[in-house]
């Protein structure tokens, strides 16, 4: 990979909020206020000015408003995310009620987050975006104009998976108002990155739009030889022929270089401290030179839409994307990690695995708008398809023991590779959506869908997978007065299960059902949003122990995850926004043939509550200044069999900004006291480092 060439730099800063006498006198000395052009009404995937969203598609796949939409769903905003120093997808998510967004802690292979107890599935621009593990590229948050949670199962509108829900990642497309930007940014760890973003019209009447973007990154990261470099350009063209035709054709370009960021460090020697102290957050026990997680990926697809007629719109969403991930580590070796009798050096496996993955989403929508007898309503037809081939070569052995408070490197062999037989995964579903509302007070959606999963590897008859599921999909809400909308849903989804049990009968897919309860709050004239959800997620199917028969599974688990959430998005004043959320989650397995009967599913804190405030002053005369303070505290967990407690942790996050014309300076941190936190222990033995303090400072020009 080509490092940019950059010279090195580093920073060193001091962050503080601004007293509340700086708040009264901003109150006094109104901020001066942007405004990029003409106001354009906002639209589901389009650009939002502040904080809070309106609209959005991700919950019903048409451009609903969320305030009408009976489910719970979360939007990151492309301003939150620069206020906030977003530097990845995960870092987006900290903010949001129900989500778990440091699952694993600090790991540049992938966003690890939890969604109501559950692994999400990852979307972007409504089509599946990952296919397995450690084939696929973090998307850069600069690519994307904001970052989507919706909460529940949503197999009606995306087939398989996503049980506690998912996440849909909304890119930046060309814009019909001219706007460009260079930023750069420099920050700890040596970090040292460039962007240019640039959108506009290519003709005189506006039929011809376009968008590039491009980025390079040089960074090392809080793990010692571990780099965080990138290089992305994203391009997108628009012709818009006509009032109701738009194409828009676009390709992305990435590639990363990375590594072993986390060890799989033992229980005793990160949690529990051994005789000489806990291992370093930065301790490498990899291999300088062959380490590496060398990821790159092609992309290219287009979306059309086409009104028909005044009823009648077509949708059709395709892309196509061919990637292919080095990945060379040397880790603690399993089962259960531990230190050896010395008390100061690991045993360690050592692995090469280059990951590939072709895979090609379809999805084809016909919209229909009609008015009868009083109601409102919004048909929409679907038929979505997947299909991704997942191959490779792959190679594992036990490697020395290493030092992990004083590592001597270079004592290992490289480990010989073998070709992974091919596997293919095949998805077809058909779907129908109706929404409708009555009277402008009462909503309802209503969903079904079919599904038909197909799995293939070559040479190996046990792992095929031919199975189909039906899923549906119910909710409905009041629109009272004074800004109250109370709801209730029903919602459902699957996981296909791959092979056979003993007797040669294939596994039903595995299932979930959501029963979700909520009321939302949008004074009148105001900015603020409100949302209380109570939610209720039982899965079943799950694969367990078969006690008649050892060797055997039976479909008999099930998990229940069970909760409350609050999260809200106000504009207290006009120079102070401020984001908070709070959830309550009891994630348990409730049967079991084995000992995770009755016990917590890991990772899963029974509380955790987030805020963030932004307040804008001015200083004398001078306006502009921005401040911004949060805070997240994510409670205790468990291991998944409720013998190891990894605490609670409370961090700060901070910010100091200052915009003005074209240009604007932020300056932020994540972890601003800098603490040492554990973030996750699992059963298995193993333990994973929060992410420390990581400072950024961002210069924006934009004309």
């Amino acid at each position: 990979m080509h490092k940019l060439m950059l010279k090195p730099a580093a920073i060193a800063v001091a962050l503080a909020m601004a007293a509340p006498s700086l708040a009264q006198q901003a109150e006094q000395h109104l901020p001066e206020v942007r405004v990029k052009g003409n106001t354009v009404e906002e639209t589901a995937t389009g650009p939002v000015q502040g904080y809070r969203a309106r609209r959005s598609a991700s919950g019903t796949k048409t451009d609903t408003p969320l305030h009408e939409t009976p489910q719970s769903i979360s939007v990151i905003t492309r301003e939150r995310m620069e206020d906030q120093g977003v530097q990845t997808v995960q870092d987006a998510l900290r903010y949001s009620a129900g989500v778990r967004s440091d699952a694993y802690g600090y790991d540049n292979r992938g966003d690890w987050a939890l969604v109501r107890g559950t692994s999400f599935v990852q979307y972007q621009d409504g089509l599946r975006m990952l296919f397995g593990f450690y084939n696929n590229i973090r998307p850069d948050p600069y690519t994307l104009e904001r970052v989507e949670v919706v909460r529940g199962p949503a197999s009606v509108l995306y087939g398989q998976g996503g049980f506690g829900g998912l996440v849909n990642l909304v890119s930046k497309r060309p814009q019909a108002e001219a706007q460009r930007e260079i930023v750069g940014e420099i920050g700890n760890h040596n970090r040292k990155q460039i962007a240019f973003d640039a959108t506009g019209s290519l003709n005189a009447d506006g039929t011809l739009l376009y968008r590039l973007i491009a980025l390079g990154r040089d960074s090392g990261s809080q793990v010692d030889f571990v780099p965080d470099d990138r290089q992305v350009i994203a391009p997108a063209l628009t012709w818009k022929p006509n009032v109701g035709t738009s194409f828009t054709l676009y390709a992305n370009l990435q590639e990363d270089l990375s590594g072993s960021s986390v060890g799989f460090f033992p229980w005793v020697g990160t949690l529990y401290a051994p005789p000489l102290g806990r291992i370093p957050t930065n301790t490498f026990i990899s291999e300088p030179g062959y380490d590496e997680y060398l990821a790159d990926q092609k992309v290219i697809g287009y979306e059309l839409s086409h009104q028909l007629n005044e009823t009648l719109t077509l949708r059709q969403n395709l892309r196509y994307s061919d990637s292919e991930v080095s990945y060379r580590s040397l880790y603690s070796r399993f089962p259960v990690p531990r230190l050896n009798p010395d008390n100061r050096t690991l045993n360690r496996t050592i692995i090469h695995q280059i990951n590939q993955a072709e895979t090609l989403t379809a999805d084809t929508q016909v919209q229909a708008k009609w008015n009868a007898g009083g109601f409102d309503n919004t048909t929409l037809f679907g038929i979505d398809y997947q299909n991704s081939t997942l191959g490779g070569a792959s190679g594992r052995g036990n490697a020395p023991a290493i030092d992990v408070y004083a590592p001597v490197y270079g004592n290992f062999t490289p480990v010989a590779i073998a070709a992974i037989a091919d596997t293919e995964q095949r998805q077809t579903g058909i779907y129908l959506q109706h929404q409708f509302k009555y009277d402008q007070r009462w909503l309802g959606v209503v969903g079904l869908r079919q599904d038909w999963a197909k799995s293939d590897t070559a040479n190996t008859p046990a792992s095929r997978l031919d199975t189909d599921a039906v899923t549906m999909r119910l909710g409905g809400g009041y629109l009272a007065a004074g800004g109250w909308m109370p709801y209730a849903s029903h919602s459902e989804s699957f996981v296909p299960v791959g092979g056979v049990n003993l007797f040669g009968v294939a596994y039903q897919p595995q299932t979930s059902e959501q029963k979700e309860i909520g009321i939302k709050y949008q004074p009148p004239g105001s900015n603020n949003s409100y949302t209380v959800a109570l939610f209720d997620i039982k899965e079943t199917n799950r694969r367990t122990a078969d006690p008649a028969n050892p060797g055997n599974s039976i479909q008999v688990g099930e998990a229940r995850s069970k909760g409350f959430e609050l999260e809200a998005q106000t504009a207290l004043t006009r120079n102070l926004d401020m984001v908070a959320a709070y959830t309550w989650t009891d994630a348990k397995v409730t049967r079991d043939n084995s000992a995770q009967q009755g016990k917590r599913i890991a990772t899963v804190p029974e509380h955790s509550a987030s805020v963030w405030g932004r307040q804008r002053f001015s200083i004398g005369e001078t306006r502009g200044f921005m401040a911004g303070l949060g805070l997240r505290y994510i409670g205790a967990s468990w291991d998944g069999l409720d013998t190891v407690r990894t605490p609670s942790v409370t961090l700060i996050d901070a910010m100091l900004g200052y915009e003005k014309g074209p240009w604007r300076i932020t300056l932020s941190a994540s972890n601003l006291t800098d603490k040492e936190h554990v973030s996750t222990c699992l059963s298995r033995g193993d333990c994973f480092y929060g992410s420390r303090r990581t400072v950024l400072l961002r210069t924006a020009y934009r004309f």
